[in-house]
Parts: structure tokens; sequence; C-alpha cells
């Protein structure tokens, strides 16, 4: 295969690396406190509010949007994986599901309740259900979803603003006392508290299902019509679609926080949440092409950043658990207990320093073994037995690099999927 015709999935490993950073930054202030995320009320600090405004307008909701696209990209080339193997998918993609959820339980009762590996488990079946359909109909489908999901929360939160009063910090006070004592006690406590919370957890998750559903479309479709092989280096169509993308993505970002973080009272959450639905995917367009854009300004030489970031998203099932296991430590009974200690630009600034060091480890780890601990562990399940481990070097995107010769072993040739594309963890 020439390198001009040569796939450039390392586009979408530097995707994946650059969305971990979102997730983190939402998942640690949900964890640090009940109000971290919006700032901390009416009584914070006015940088904390403004950074919790900040934090729901550019990055709440469009993260996972890419996180989730990209999971949909990765369902199409593991299925050309599993056809070039010789070697039926569907057992393949059920072990990894089961998998997956197994995981996902695990870290939602001892880290997290707010996991979504569950919901991707199984949204990844619906997904295979849905393997067949054309381009054309994923994206209607997609569309539909989205469009259904925010008519139900506009309606519900119109109503809500409608019918109801808001909610004073005062009212609130006590029961967000009882949830800090419980976090901040021992480990039977904390455990305790994560089980109370999976209820509401998994109907946050149900709810919210038909936009990862659509986002998981979305990425399929992309795949299908090999979104990144054709234009990961198109400049102008890069260029083009961010700035198109851009103005509605922030317009709805402005929109939902100041539903969430002010001015607006409480009652209008649900009423940005409508709106962060159907705009949410336009700013994560519009980051995910600006990105791609700005490490393609040297032509062919690429910055290092850019190899650091594949290197992240190439482990990022790992990154994303082992950010669960220092957040739960850091603010819950398991270590200190800052659950509601910290204030939201503390948090911010505790998030970078987390996302520097996994982006040093990361790079180091795939410059010696292909896959994450993680990964490992998933692929040895999705194959149903263990895999060998492979030194790898390569830490820089696929866009710079030769590609490299067809390897004799099948089992390392179907790991680059159809395309000579290694699939995604």
């Amino acid at each position: 295969m020439s390198r001009a015709g040569a796939p450039r999935v390392g586009e979408l490993d530097v995707l994946r690396g650059f969305a971990l950073f979102g997730i983190l930054v939402v998942n640690a202030l949900l964890v640090a406190g009940p109000s971290t995320v919006f700032g901390g009320g009416p009584g914070a600090p006015a940088p904390d509010r403004v950074a919790g405004w900040l934090v729901t307008a550019l990055v709440t909701a469009k993260f996972y949007v890419l996180f989730s696209f990209l999971f949909g990209y990765s369902f199409v080339f593991q299925a050309r994986a599993a056809r070039r193997a010789g070697a039926s998918f569907a057992p393949r993609h059920l072990r990894r599901t089961a998998g997956l959820f197994a995981l996902g339980a695990l870290h939602a009762v001892l880290l997290y309740p707010g996991d979504v590996l569950t919901t991707y488990a199984v949204l990844a079946l619906v997904l295979y259900g849905l393997r067949g359909i054309t381009v054309r109909a994923a994206l209607r489908l997609a569309a539909t979803l989205l469009l259904l999901l925010s008519a139900l929360l506009l309606g519900y939160g119109l109503l809500t603003v409608a019918l109801t009063e808001p909610v004073t910090a005062t009212a609130y006070a006590p029961r967000a006392a009882e949830r800090a004592a419980a976090y901040r006690g021992d480990a039977a406590s904390v455990l305790g508290t994560h089980l109370r919370d999976l209820p509401a957890a998994l109907g946050t998750d149900l709810l919210y299902a038909p936009a990862m559903l659509a986002a998981f479309l979305g990425g399929m479709a992309a795949a299908k019509c090999r979104l990144a092989e054709r234009r990961g280096r198109d400049r102008a169509w890069l260029r083009r679609t961010a700035l198109r993308a851009l103005p509605l993505g922030l317009g709805g970002g402005a929109v939902a926080a100041c539903c969430a973080s002010g001015p607006l009272d409480g009652r209008w959450f649900l009423v940005g949440q409508a709106v962060s639905v159907l705009t949410a995917p336009a700013l994560a367009t519009s980051y995910a092409c600006g990105l791609l854009l700005l490490l393609r300004r040297a032509g062919d030489r690429v910055p290092a950043a850019a190899g650091v970031l594949a290197a992240a998203g190439r482990v990022a099932l790992s990154h994303y658990l082992t950010q669960s296991l220092v957040l739960a430590w850091v603010f819950s009974g398991y270590g200190p207990g800052l659950h509601d200690r910290v204030g939201t630009v503390t948090v911010l600034a505790g998030c970078v320093l987390l996302y520097a060091v996994q982006l040093a480890l990361g790079a180091w780890l795939v410059a010696r073994t292909r896959y994450g601990p993680a990964e490992h562990l998933l692929r040895a399940v999705t194959r149903g037995r263990r895999p060998r481990a492979v030194p790898c070097g390569v830490t820089t995107p696929a866009w710079t690099a030769a590609p490299p010769a067809a390897p004799a072993d099948p089992e390392q040739r179907a790991d680059r999927t159809g395309d000579g594309v290694r699939p995604a963890p």
C-alpha cells in the first residue's frame, strides 16, 4: 500500500486522547461535590463561578459526544478485523460487550456511580443490530433520536419552570451535608453511598442513552464512508467544517451554561439540557476539526504533542479507569476525603496536573507495548484467549509514518482491520 493511500487512523487516536481531558474535567467536578461543576453556587468565589459557567458552556457533554462518536467508528474497525481474521464477529462482540459491562459495573460500585461503560456495553448490542443500515439511514436515525430527546427535555423543563418554585441553597443544605459526610466516611460508607446513588445514575444514563446511541451511529456512518481516511488531511474541509459548526456549538453552550450556572435559576436546567443535546455535537465537531487542523499546520511535520495525544488515545480505557481511581481516592473516604471541600478552580488545576502525568505515562507505555493493562484484559476477553504481547515503539500518528509491512501472523494482520488500521481499544 502506498503512503498516499494509507488510512490515517492516527487522527482518531489523537482525538481520543484529546477527549480524555474533557471527560476528566467533568467527572472530577462531579465527584468533587454536588455543586462544584456549576461553580459552587451563589456564595462561591467569583473565579469558581466563572470557571463553572465556562465548563458548562465549553466542556460538559461535548467530549462525551466525541468519545461516543469514536466508539461507533471503532465498531466498524472491529467488524473488519474479525472478517479479515476469518472469525465470526458476533461471538467476539458479545464477549467484548460482556467484558465492558463487567468493568463498568465494578467501576460504578467501587469508584464512580456515574459510569458510562455499562451504558456503552448495552448500546453496543443495539449498534450491532443496526450494523447493516446505510450511512444515510444511520444519520437520519441519529438526528431523530436527538430531536426526540431534546423535545422531551424541553417539554419537561418548561413544565418545571411554569409549575415549580426554585430550590434554595438553604433547603438543599441538609441533604448536601449528609451526602458529604457519607463520602468522607470510611470505605464501607463510600461503597454504601455509591450503591444508593446507582439507581439515580442508571436513570440518568437511560435518559441520555438516545444521545449516546446517536453519536455511535454517527461514528459508524463516518467509518463506513471512511471519513477520517478521506478528510483527515484535507485542510480546507477541516477549516470549513470547524467554522460552520462553531457558532451553533458556542451559542448552545452559552444557553446551557445560563440555565445551569446562572443567571437563570435551577428550574431552567432541563431547558438548557435540551439545547445542549442539539448543539453539543456541533461544538464537538468544531473541536475535532480544529485540533486536526492545528496539528496539520506544518504540513507533514506533525508536532510532538500529536504523538503524545495519540499514545494517550491508544490506552484510553486504562486512562479512564485510572482517572476514576485517582478521583475516588482524593475526594472520598478512600483517601483525604476532600468531597465538597475544594473549589472549582482548584479542581481544574488538579485535572491539568493529572492529565499531564497521564500523557507522559501513556507515551512511555505505548513506546513499550501496543496496549494498556485494561486494553489487554478486554482484548483477552474479546478473543477468548490471552493475546500475545507485541512491543510497539510508534507514538506518532499514522499520517506521519510509512505503512508497515504486512505481518505474517493473521492475528497481528487482523489488528489492521481491513484498511491497514489498528482497532481502537
